[in-house]
C-alpha cells in the first residue's frame, strides 16, 4: 500500500553535488522517520540520514555530517538529501526508508523501518 519512489541519483564528480528525492504515497507519514540508506556492492545497507515528519528532527551518520542534509518538503510527503562535496567513497545504491517513530525518537537502522524505495545509484568519480 505505501509506495515510496526515489530519484536524482547519478554521476558525478568528486567534491560535487546531487539531490536525492523520496516521494512516499498510499499512507500518512506525519507520525513517521524517513530515512535514507546505501548499500555498496558487496556492503550491508548502512544509515545515512533520516528525518522525523512528526518534530522535523534530524539523524545523521557521522561519514555523512556535514557534507549531508535532509529535509522534507511537500506538505510531508517528499523527503530530500542534499549531497555536497561528495566523495568516491559515497558511491552506493541510495535507498529511502519509511516506518514509525519508536517512543517519538529516530531509529537508525534498516529493521526499524517498514517500507522501501528501490533505490537510485550515486556514483561519485574521482
Amino acid at each position: 500500500q505505501v509506495q515510496l519512489i526515489e530519484s536524482g541519483g547519478g554521476l558525478v564528480q568528486a567534491g560535487g553535488s546531487l539531490r536525492l528525492s523520496c516521494a512516499a504515497s498510499g499512507g500518512a507519514f506525519s507520525s513517521y522517520a524517513v530515512g535514507w540508506f546505501r548499500q555498496a556492492p558487496g556492503q550491508e545497507r548502512e544509515f545515512v540520514a533520516a528525518i522525523s515528519r512528526s518534530d522535523g528532527s534530524t539523524s545523521y551518520a557521522d561519514s555523512v555530517k556535514g557534507r549531508f542534509t535532509i529535509a522534507g518538503a511537500n506538505f510531508k510527503t517528499t523527503v530530500y538529501l542534499y549531497m555536497n562535496s561528495l566523495k568516491p567513497e559515497d558511491t552506493a545504491v541510495y535507498y529511502c526508508a519509511a516506518g514509525p517513530l519508536h517512543w517519538g525518537t529516530i531509529a537508525v537502522t534498516p529493521r526499524d523501518y517498514n517500507y522501501w524505495g528501490q533505490g537510485t545509484q550515486v556514483t561519485v568519480s574521482s
